[in-house]
């Protein structure tokens, strides 16, 4: 039975913080935390990315913190988290329509679909599914446009299933990798993460850079 303390500290929890989530939701609080993010429009400004990398980080056991995750049912919660809240968004996409972006008042939401329907325009479907992946805001809204675009069912699923594995295990390993090999990397924590986040967005950038330099060639 969860002690009054701990109860206290569940509900002062800080959703914008992925040290806050850890601390009261452990493992469990990851997968929910990515389900949310991928699966519900209301997810999209969980902090995806750095959830991942500082879960990965707080497996080493080389911090103070009072957390320690285990790596294994980590990347388990992680993977199912990332896969079932895609394929969840896009059923809700399928069913519901443009309905869900459309009465959305977030304008970051509705740039984010854009940029999403941009992605699938340029790219194709499986280009643009797995490199949203590593957009936040993008991998929120892309999940229902492609159901409402009815993107074909076993498409979507087969690269989303790449794409989710990928973004969730590559992050989080890499947090673990950078933790249990760099000595107290606690002190460049918040520099880490900018690092981790701006790397996770090079697949993205060298789809547009090699883009652009085929439309030169073929001028």
């Amino acid at each position: 039975m969860a002690t009054p303390s701990h109860l206290a500290s569940q509900l002062a929890v800080n959703v914008l913080d992925a040290h806050s989530l850890l601390a009261a939701f452990g493992v469990l609080g990851v997968g929910v935390v990515l389900f949310a993010e991928t699966g519900l429009l209301i997810g999209f400004f969980l902090p995806g990315d750095s959830l991942l990398f500082t879960a990965g980080l707080l497996c080493t056991g080389k911090f103070d913190s009072g957390v320690h995750l285990s790596l294994g049912p980590l990347l388990v919660a992680a993977a199912v988290g990332a896969l079932a809240g895609a394929q969840c968004g896009f059923l809700l996409g399928r069913k519901a329509g443009g309905a869900l972006l459309a009465r959305s008042r977030s304008a970051k939401l509705r740039e984010g679909a854009q940029r999403a329907e941009e992605l699938l325009e340029r790219y194709g479907h499986a280009k643009a599914i797995v490199l949203a992946r590593f957009i936040p805001v993008v991998r929120t809204v892309l999940n229902p446009l492609a159901g409402a675009l009815e993107v074909p069912a076993r498409t979507f699923t087969l690269w989303q299933v790449t794409g989710g594995l990928v973004w969730s295990l590559g992050v989080t390993l890499a947090g673990y990798a950078l933790g249990s090999s760099i000595p107290n990397i606690d002190r460049y924590l918040l520099p880490v993460i900018a690092l981790i986040v701006v790397v996770s967005l090079l697949p993205l950038a060298a789809e547009v850079l090699r883009s652009r330099r085929a439309a030169r060639e073929t001028r």
